[in-house]
């Protein structure tokens, strides 16, 4: 039997095991997009294009073919790897990223700033120069620009959604029915012209993330298609929006301060970017194999080198917020299930006690530790807003017994019992 205490404290240090931890080499450059593709993970950067084969563990430059290194987007259809760079510079890549060969969307043609697959059909948003289509995996392309309007417009990001593709703009969002062959602007709910940098698509929902100047920044959710959008942007404090990720019900942002987390299809957020040295603009995040990865450049100084930072997906999510009401004081629930085998819950309480700034309360931090003092994991290291919060402890590694988890806070302290019975 071992004796395992969870401590549930304010103002405690950080630990590595709770946070995001930079990789030991790889990217040198600015990281703007990361994806998957089958066991691996392809980050694109203005130094070229990285491989990782060990879960982000070690990076390897794939450059071979490529005429120049600055890659600003990439997408995986099927098989084949895409790269969207600079002068309308389309690679292509079927073996890994050992060997590319490049298409041009056209003479005078900007930088590609995003990509995205649909069906059978590859597109392609530019800088300048609108939306380009490929009906025969990137041999050729064919400009689909259609409704597009704005001045310069800068094609930033898609979504697809069924047989509808969404597109962010510097000038707001478009929707497409029919392969780009007709765009119509979506408007209600939405700022007016507002840069939208980031889309995704969650089951049925559709997620926008806002670069701010000079409209609000922030996070819109539609439910229907599109054609109605509404702000989520409780506790982001008008964070510009640069990515997205979502696993299950989680829904990561990307954004000029860090990474935040919604367990409530962006109701509330809860800031996640411990670990992080400086404030990082967070350009791409993406999840594979239970980690979740960001591509990173730093905001302010000083500038560090530019490389990718990772975090298990399962510490960073074990927090759910289940209740926004500031209680009347800090409390600790007895978990449950107890006697339980292999996980549990543990449900407490924050209230306002000391002043709340930019990034919530004062930290809270969950840690396991065993019986003679050494710390087993740190599952909780956050700064929270009041309200009610659940957190998930798992208890497969450890042998049948009795455990105590103990919360600290100010001058309330109290401890209780849990059994885990295997």
């Amino acid at each position: 039997m071992r004796k395992i205490f969870i401590i549930l404290a304010m103002l405690v240090a950080v630990n590595s095991s709770a946070q995001w931890v930079q990789m030991s080499n790889g990217p040198t450059e600015v990281v703007n997009s990361i994806i998957v593709s089958g066991t691996n993970l392809y980050a694109g950067t203005l130094a070229g294009v990285f491989l990782s084969t060990n879960n982000g563990t070690n990076w390897t430059a794939v450059n071979n073919g490529l005429t120049n290194l600055y890659i600003n987007t990439l997408v995986v259809s099927g098989t084949t790897i895409f790269a969207g760079s600079i002068n309308g510079i389309i690679f292509r890549t079927n073996d890994n990223g050992m060997t590319w060969t490049s298409r041009t969307l056209g003479s005078s043609i900007n930088d590609v700033y995003a990509l995205a697959v649909s069906g059978t059909n590859i597109l392609a948003g530019t800088q300048g120069n609108g939306i380009f289509i490929s009906t025969n995996n990137g041999n050729t392309w064919t400009v689909v620009n259609n409704g597009l309007t704005g001045f310069g417009l800068f094609v930033n990001s898609f979504a697809v959604l069924g047989s509808n593709i969404f597109a962010g703009t510097s000038e707001g969002i478009f929707l497409t029915t029919n392969n780009g062959t007709y765009w119509n602007k979506l408007y209600t709910g939405l700022p007016t012209n507002g840069r939208v940098h980031a889309l995704i698509v969650s089951g049925t929902k559709i997620f926008a993330g806002i670069y701010g100047y000079p409209t609000p920044a922030g996070v819109y959710l539609s439910t229907n298609n599109g054609t109605t959008w509404m702000a989520v942007n409780n506790d982001l404090n008008d964070r510009d929006i640069f990515s997205f990720a979502v696993s299950d019900t989680n829904l990561f942002v990307g954004t000029h301060y860090g990474v935040y987390l919604s367990t409530n299809d962006g109701a509330n957020w809860i800031p996640k970017s411990q670990g992080f040295s400086v404030w990082m603009y967070i350009r791409s995040l993406i999840i594979s194999n239970n980690y979740i990865f960001a591509g990173v450049s730093p905001s302010v100084p000083p500038y560090p080198v530019y490389k990718v930072f990772r975090r298990s997906l399962s510490e960073i999510i074990c927090i759910q917020n289940i209740s926004t009401e500031a209680p009347s004081k800090y409390s600790l629930s007895q978990n449950y299930p107890n006697p339980f085998n292999p996980t549990t819950k543990i449900r407490f309480s924050v209230v306002n006690g000391f002043p709340i700034g930019a990034f919530g309360n004062d930290k809270v931090v969950l840690k396991v530790y065993d019986v003679m003092g050494r710390e087993v994991q740190t599952l909780v290291n956050e700064r929270l807003q009041p309200g009610t919060y659940e957190a998930a402890f798992d208890g497969s590694a450890l042998n049948s017994g009795v455990y105590f988890y103990k919360l600290v806070t100010g001058n309330f302290t109290e401890t209780k019992k849990m059994i885990l019975i295997k």
